[in-house]
């Protein structure tokens, strides 16, 4: 689960990583009192206004602005707001911005430069271990970084059996060029955001940029956060912070019917039982010439209702041409999957594209029977060399 830049913050903050502080937003006036009540509480003159969206790049987009008076606050939370935000991240459709984030203005004149590092903290599936990976190039996207200068790419791998050490923290300070109190304040930030990664069940903490101040203050400016969804309900403050909005309205529905699925581009819809059979599923569509139009898993234990609901989800895509069904009976049974298909069929009423039924396993010749006998526009499978065939056909 993604949450916005304040949330990710609110939860960084909680955990003792000092932060770039600011206030949400969701009108333009609420924009400029949030920019009075941070010059109270802040002593800052300028602000920062953010576009609340989930995705990265905002500022080359124009989503983030800097403002040197309540007027500016005002006039560019007015630009903001409502827009059709794209980045990198977001594709050409862009992303409504329905809120921004007013931020104290950090890059303040002082007694040193500026600086700004690149710091995440991530798991590395394939060590199993969680490794921190910043750069002294903080600001850029980090996968310009990897591919021009690598060099400058560091990672330190967390022995889950000891957690972050003292020395670990330090080197990270010391590889960042910090000396002095930027030294010990970045130790305690690392430190302190770690801990906020690990106790929250995440699965990303992305700060870019951390920046160390001109008073050699280590803060986070970025918050990007991504959270394990299977943990979630140890976390139910956090579980609520999810904004629906910002995820694709077919997937929200789609979990509503404890359905895994995921849009593709295609032209094939998808479903099954079990993610290892979907992907294989994708395959045979792809070598059949077809291109999968989704990833759904319907879970090991789908009934008629679930098959109904699934039916609805694919069908809300216009650029489905066909539909292939691929179930394996194990711990469900093959025709009762069947007459899922039957009854959705007859529930829905008229579906405008071919369905394609292979079904394997417990009482699959019971249920070739049932698709056959049903009078449907349905065609019945038992391999999947069979079924490829069928989507050939009914492509052509």
């Amino acid at each position: 689960m993604n949450i916005h830049e304040y949330q990710g913050k609110s939860i960084l903050k909680s955990f003792g990583v000092r932060i770039q502080e600011g206030i949400v937003a969701d009108t333009p006036e609420q924009a400029v009192e949030a920019a009075k009540q941070l010059q109270a509480e802040t002593g800052t003159g300028w602000w920062v206004v953010k576009a609340q969206i989930h995705a990265g790049g905002r500022g080359k987009g124009g989503g983030v602005k800097l403002a040197k008076s309540l007027d500016d606050v005002k006039s560019l939370s007015e630009q903001i707001i409502g827009m059709q935000l794209i980045t990198p991240q977001t594709g050409p459709q862009g992303k409504k911005v329905n809120k921004v984030l007013i931020a104290q203005d950090v890059y303040y004149p002082g007694e040193s430069k500026t600086s700004e590092f690149y710091m995440s903290v991530l798991l590395d599936r394939a060590k199993g271990r969680n490794i921190i990976m910043y750069s002294t190039e903080g600001g850029m996207d980090i996968e310009e970084v990897a591919e021009h200068t690598p060099e400058k790419i560091f990672k330190e791998e967390i022995d889950p059996k000891v957690g972050l050490q003292g020395f670990q923290a330090r080197k990270i300070a010391f590889n960042l060029g910090l000396s002095g109190d930027a030294h010990k304040d970045m130790v305690k930030f690392v430190a302190a955001l770690y801990k906020a990664y690990e106790a929250t069940d995440s699965s990303m903490f992305e700060i870019n940029p951390v920046l160390k101040t001109s008073d050699n203050k280590i803060l986070a400016v970025d918050a990007k956060v991504n959270l394990d969804e299977n943990a979630l309900y140890r976390h139910a403050d956090i579980a609520a912070m999810r904004d629906e909005s910002e995820e694709d309205p077919t997937e929200v529905e789609a979990g509503k019917s404890s359905l895994n699925y995921v849009k593709l581009d295609g032209n094939v819809g998808c479903m099954v039982n079990g993610a290892g059979l979907a992907m294989a599923t994708m395959d045979i569509i792809k070598l059949a010439g077809g291109e999968p139009a989704n990833f759904l898993d319907v879970g090991g234990t789908a009934s008629a209702k679930t098959v109904e609901a699934a039916f609805h989800i694919i069908l809300k895509d216009p650029n489905v041409k066909a539909i292939l069904i691929n179930i394996f009976g194990g711990i469900v049974r093959c025709d009762r999957v069947a007459q899922g298909v039957i009854d959705a069929y007859q529930n829905i009423g008229n579906i405008p594209v071919p369905i394609i039924v292979r079904l394997q396993g417990t009482n699959a010749v019971e249920a070739k029977k049932l698709i056959d006998e049903s009078g449907l526009k349905v065609y019945s499978a038992i391999q999947l060399k069979d079924a490829a065939e069928l989507v050939t056909k009914v492509l052509a």
